[in-house]
């Protein structure tokens, strides 16, 4: 019997916003599960393969490109088919949070946020989803965010953005689920990630938000990873079209 550790030996990963905060703790996870990992990010990072075949990756490569972009997704799909042969996990955690007053949001603001934290999910399992149900299995998880059952303002695009991610998870599990593909999302709280960092550099946010849970203290990546590692394993076979709120029992309706 393979160790439980050890679960996703030979499994195809693929991570965007891989660099670092979530999705680097993410893709760290499913190495040391053996998985084969591909992280995907804007960022130009050193180190990634090395590290992630340390902690036991049975392969890593790191690709940098913009999300949004459609023909650098349909090359990165093509590549990592062509190194692979499948693609069997596929978690979208590439994110902008931006906050701005409705009154203050351009067109073209609202566009940036929908381009990344919504299309970029859509383009990723366009481009990957063939390949899983030409091997009819396969695992997606979309990182949406607690913030859809909040009452918080200045997130009107981010928020509407995250709404869609839970949106279109329901309906890809609808249209996926006979051919062996779950679809799931993550909807983390309030996360120290070198991201939130920057948008709260005095760290009082994290604790106020502490505050508001049962579990009363910040949210880091390492809180993140037994949700993920659970609905890209076989045990989530039957779980699919859902939304796990991860914020620490500071409970809200999705």
């Amino acid at each position: 019997m393979t160790p439980l550790h050890r679960n996703k030996q030979g499994k195809v990963a693929l991570i965007t916003g891989a660099a670092q905060g979530i999705g680097r703790a993410f893709a760290e996870r499913l190495a040391a599960e053996g998985a084969i990992v591909v992280g995907a990010d804007r960022q130009d990072i050193q180190g990634f393969e090395t590290a992630l075949k340390d902690l036991g990756a049975g392969d890593a490569h790191y690709a940098r490109l913009d999300m949004t972009d459609e023909a650098a997704v349909e090359t990165l799909a093509a590549q990592v088919l062509a190194r692979f042969g499948r693609c069997d996990i596929l978690i979208n955690n590439v994110g902008f949070t931006p906050r701005e007053p409705l009154e203050q949001i351009t067109l073209a603001q609202w566009r940036r946020v929908m381009a990344i934290n919504v299309e970029s999910f859509f383009l990723t399992c366009r481009a990957f989803v063939p390949a899983m149900k030409r091997h009819a299995y396969g695992r997606i998880v979309n990182i949406s965010s607690d913030t859809v059952g909040l009452v918080i303002d200045g997130f009107a695009h981010y928020i509407a953005s995250k709404g869609a991610v839970i949106g279109l998870t329901r309906a890809l599990a609808s249209e996926l689920g006979e051919c062996g593909i779950t679809v799931n999302s993550i909807a983390p709280g309030l996360t120290k990630t070198p991201n939130t960092f920057s948008m709260f550099p005095d760290g009082k946010m994290f604790d106020l938000s502490a505050q508001a849970q049962a579990i009363k203290r910040p949210s880091t990546p390492g809180d993140l990873v037994g949700a993920m590692s659970f609905l890209t394993s076989d045990d989530a076979a039957f779980l699919t079209g859902q939304t796990l709120i991860m914020n620490g029992g500071q409970l809200r309706a999705l």
